[in-house]
């Protein structure tokens, strides 16, 4: 089946320029470009991203700087809502910065990057193509010839151990099948950086392993002919394992918090005391929080960011429950709790940090450590534990009480939704306001707090607290 570009952008019609964008096309030559003495293969400079065209609307990169030189793998590592896999798409050319500079291979990025390869989580392929014909769809947009074509795509495949099933479809292919696919596509450019979105988190946990495993072996024996490598991560055992310098990413805006550099051996073992140690160092990292004022007005004037994690309160007092049960008894690694739970890292820091700010739990180093609150609310029974999340939702939750009193001061102790997301539109994102009332109506529901009638969109008090 012959592909060319033209052919390609006819069968996909208008979502051409996304999917070849999102195969990792670009019109160059493959191979790594020679690149002058001192000149990273990455520059990343003061780059800042808006997503509403309004100057005030928040933004979601603030000034990231960063560079990533020849042989060097480089993680992106950060929570949700960190800007990490925006920035990749920006580096790639897919999107364009707000402001700020973006270089690879010392040239200008103004769309899609001729040096850059992209494996995404979703794996990405084509599924009317097979094995051979995705791996050859960039080489084909670049105008290499059938032959060279073929015996680049066919040792690619060899290389990510494929070999035999050349002609066999995505759909028959198991997911850690199908991204190895995805990582052949992308390695067969021989692109100068080749950048991850993520590209294990859609596997299972034996088969991320072995994927992993495999690329840090022939990235390790020289048989990859990329420069450099740039790794999105929310997990933070990955990048450790697998990178040789980590940035840290806050939230909210997403910027650069912290760089660290990883000078353990390969291959590195998990249960090593520095790999620990350091994992525990970036768990602390991850979940150091600021100080909150003491209400909503002092907050929002300071410029704290109000977004409330949307956590269930089943799952808050399940980890108070299984924190506070032996072999814990109220102090807990978390990267153990991670594993027993077979929870991501995102999802328990999540958790962990709600915890935090709700006055349950500290969270230094990667342990969480509960407070005698907590405890008590382990140990109590229902209503004990409503009074228990009550007290504390309106002491360390500037929102909550807010909302309390502003139903408080009406006649008729009502008022609409649309009053308090417009306040919170103020500071942040349309979607962060959403998920933040969500928690709150969660949480308040629990606690008996105040109440909320989503058929007429209006928090209320109870008929007791109105009497």
């Amino acid at each position: 089946m012959n592909l060319t570009p033209k052919s390609l952008r006819a069968a996909l019609g208008a979502h051409a320029p996304a999917d070849l964008a999102t195969a990792g096309v670009a019109p160059a030559a493959p191979g790594p470009r020679p690149l002058p003495s001192g000149v990273p293969i990455l520059t990343v400079k003061d780059v800042c991203k808006r997503y509403d065209s309004d100057p005030d609307s928040p933004l979601v990169l603030d000034n990231v700087n960063m560079t990533v030189d020849r042989r060097e793998i480089v993680a992106l590592l950060g929570r949700s809502g960190s800007g990490k896999s925006t920035l990749l798409r920006i580096i790639a050319g897919l999107l364009s910065s707000t402001s700020g500079q973006v270089a690879v291979a010392g040239k200008p990025v103004s769309g899609p990057a001729n040096d850059v390869a992209m494996v995404f989580q979703s794996f990405a392929l084509f599924p009317w193509l097979t094995v051979l014909e995705n791996v050859q769809v960039g080489l084909e947009a670049r105008g290499v010839p059938p032959a060279e074509m073929r015996k680049r795509a066919l040792a690619a495949i060899d290389l990510i151990g494929l070999d035999g099933f050349e002609n066999a479809y995505p759909r028959e292919l198991s997911g850690g099948m199908r991204q190895r696919v995805g990582f052949a596509r992308a390695l067969v450019l021989d692109p100068g950086i080749l950048l991850l979105d993520e590209p294990f988190s859609a596997l299972d946990v034996l088969t991320a392993e072995t994927v992993r495993t495999d690329f840090l072996d022939l990235w390790g024996d020289g048989h990859l002919a990329i420069g450099a490598v740039l790794l999105v991560t929310h997990n933070i055992e990955e990048a450790v394992q697998m990178c040789d310098r980590i940035l840290v990413m806050s939230s909210n805006p997403g910027r650069v918090a912290a760089e660290i550099e990883v000078t353990l051996p390969h291959p590195r073992v998990r249960t090593d005391p520095a790999f620990r140690q350091l994992v525990d160092h970036i768990y602390g990292l991850m979940t150091r929080r600021r100080k909150a004022a003491p209400g909503i007005a002092e907050t929002l004037a300071a410029g704290l960011s109000l977004q409330l994690p949307h956590v269930s309160t089943n799952v808050l007092a399940g980890l108070m429950e299984m924190v506070d049960a032996e072999p814990h008894n109220g102090v807990a690694d978390l990267p153990v709790i991670s594993s027993a739970l077979q929870m991501s890292t995102d999802d328990l820091l999540k958790v962990a940090e709600t915890l935090q700010m709700l006055g349950f739990a500290e969270v230094v180093e990667g342990d969480i450590r509960l407070l005698p609150p907590a405890r008590q609310f382990a140990q109590a029974e229902l209503d004990v534990r409503k009074r228990l999340f009550a007290d504390h939702l309106l002491q360390r939750i500037p929102l909550a009480s807010h909302i309390r009193r502003v139903l408080q001061e009406r006649p008729n102790h009502r008022a609409p939704r649309p009053r308090f997301e417009t306040e919170l539109e103020d500071h942040m994102s349309e979607t962060a306001a959403d998920e933040t009332l969500k928690a709150m109506i969660s949480w308040a529901r629990y606690a008996e707090v105040f109440a909320y009638d989503g058929d007429t969109a209006q928090f209320h008090l109870d008929a007791e607290e109105e009497a």
